[in-house]
């Protein structure tokens, strides 16, 4: 068995969501988190406007601190609503195997493209441990292709830069066809060690850089701005699948504006890590494209400070909806 989704299947604006939270999704007894119906419609609007692929429960969509009894509801959501019609990779990081294993095993009966995987969340791994625990996702589930979390920030590994690590994963993990990417670090070096089968897909943000470092690998990118209104994401699709060097560069330069104020916090990695999830949840609920709830604890409190940068980022990115509509 082999996954369905390679590394050539991915092309165009892969759309990140958080997962919508119903009011009480605020207290800690909570049982019921997941709004269904915000989460179809969510999806559906994405799918209507034009996305060619959907990423779910990442660090956005709250994939850790989703109640465990919640995910086989939320993964069937998805799969109804997208009903195979462009590529999907939901979550399944834990903090560690036993957990991963169940959530993927829940993602292969659910008839789930592909996974978006990160390290387990509580020690760094080596880089052995690394290359090994993605080539038990390959033996477990051969199945099922895996999106490797690249977040250097959130998982304490450094990806980008670890050409050894990706080398042991083209050996290794044969379900591994894509990487969520931040930064290209050694690009071109873990492009070539894996055999150019993995898909290292950069951010809306970055995506001319990874394309000046090989045009015709960089066929996609994801976006979690795309939940605030994915118009502008879909303008830099446009441009990148017509070769337009000058729309790039315009679209991705109006980009870079809307997201002025988040790069400029970014540059503090500690301050960024602690408040990423923040930061995007506040921005979306602002914006208006998905109403996606109040943010779950314990990771739910939100400075003035970082509010306002993520009100000003969202009220940049709606002049751009505007714009690109």
């Amino acid at each position: 068995m082999t996954p369905t989704v390679s590394a050539g299947d991915l092309t165009g604006l892969l759309a990140i969501i958080p997962t919508p939270a119903l009011p009480d999704a605020r207290h800690w007894d909570a049982h019921t988190t997941v709004d269904l119906a915000e989460t179809s419609r969510t999806v559906e609007a994405l799918l209507t406007d034009g996305v060619d692929g959907v990423i779910a429960l990442g660090t956005t969509g709250e994939c850790p601190t989703l109640p465990a009894g919640e995910y086989e509801v939320l993964v069937r959501c998805l799969v109804e609503t997208v009903d195979g019609r462009v590529p999907l990779f939901v979550g399944a990081t834990t903090t560690g195997a036993y957990d991963t294993y169940a959530r993927m095993d829940v993602l292969r009966r659910a008839g789930v493209d592909g996974t978006l995987l990160g390290l387990p969340m509580w020690q760094p791994l080596t880089e052995r441990g690394a290359v090994d625990y993605f080539a038990q996702a390959s033996h477990y589930f051969p199945d099922l292709a895996v999106m490797v979390y690249a977040n250097q920030r959130a998982f304490r590994f450094p990806f980008a830069d670890a050409t050894d690590f990706w080398r042991g994963v083209a050996a290794s993990a044969p379900t591994v066809v894509a990487a969520k990417c931040s930064r290209p670090g050694a690009l071109s070096e873990n492009r070539r060690v894996t055999g150019h089968r993995v898909n290292f897909l950069p951010s809306d943000m970055v995506l001319t850089r990874f394309r000046a470092l090989g045009a015709e690998e960089t066929t996609a990118f994801w976006a979690t701005a795309a939940a605030m209104g994915p118009q502008p994401c879909l303008a830099l699709r446009d441009a990148l699948a017509a070769g337009d060097e000058t729309s790039l560069e315009e679209v991705s330069s109006r980009i870079l504006w809307a997201t002025e104020p988040f790069v400029e916090l970014a540059k503090d990695d500690e301050l960024f890590a602690s408040y990423n999830l923040q930061l995007e949840r506040t921005r979306i609920n602002a914006a208006g494209y998905c109403r996606s709830g109040p943010i779950r604890p314990p990771y739910s409190q939100v400075p003035d400070e970082i509010a306002a940068v993520a009100l000003e980022s969202a009220r940049r990115w709606r002049t751009l909806v505007d714009h690109f509509s």
